[in-house]
């Protein structure tokens, strides 16, 4: 049961979007929601983490490389996707250095089944350390569905601190499309809680250079 109406994500919403309309940057602004958490011990209580994917793409513009075989090289090609095949991989010879500037270029990666299996034998533990290792690819699927499935989930995980901050849309969205993707995304992340909403301090959405704005 959600604890906060319709009108008031779309106050927050329009905030959120108004700011970034008075004050317009070079590039889109994320919208993020942040979370603060109360009566948890993370040193003590069951740390969570659960992905959901939302409606609409929060991150359009996030970078996803397909480490693929032939036929995936060709259908990310044909789709506009960055693959790279084996060959290229085998050529980086383990050298920390370029598999730590590979993992950087990218968000995430997707492979093949043949060669998920093969990269800690070719590129050693580098991307796992990076924590972008790969999702699998398999050919069962469509390669652009899958990378639009990896762009619009978004992962929600308690770590040593009672705050937590995900990307949940961008100011592009109208405010129809935000208020779907954030109703879910907080549903979701109370159904995560121990105690649901007895453990939410408070709830803010931001844009990347945007002022705070209370929702809970």
């Amino acid at each position: 049961m959600s604890k906060i109406s319709r009108d008031t994500y779309i106050d927050s919403i329009g905030a959120v979007l108004k700011g970034a309309k008075d004050k317009k940057r070079k590039f889109v602004e994320t919208v993020e929601l942040q979370v603060m958490l109360k009566n948890y011990d993370p040193s003590r209580d069951k740390r969570f983490s659960g992905s959901i994917r939302l409606p609409h793409i929060p991150k359009p513009r996030m970078k996803i490389c397909i480490l693929g075989d032939q036929a995936h090289i060709d259908e990310a090609s044909s789709v506009g996707v960055d693959a790279k095949d084996v060959e290229f991989l085998k050529k980086l010879n383990k050298n920390k250095k370029e598999i730590k500037k590979l993992a950087a270029a990218y968000d995430q990666f997707l492979a093949s089944p043949t060669v998920i299996k093969a990269i800690p034998k070719i590129l050693g533990p580098g991307l796992n350390k990076a924590g972008k290792f790969p999702s699998l690819l398999t050919h069962e699927e469509s390669l652009l569905e899958k990378v639009n499935e990896v762009k619009g989930t978004i992962k929600f995980q308690m770590k040593k601190v009672l705050t937590l901050g995900v990307a949940v849309g961008h100011v592009e969205m109208s405010e129809d499309q935000l208020v779907q993707n954030i109703s879910m995304s907080v549903n979701f992340l109370v159904s995560l809680l121990k105690k649901n909403w007895q453990n939410v301090r408070s709830l803010n959405l931001k844009s990347t250079m945007g002022r705070p704005q209370r929702l809970y």
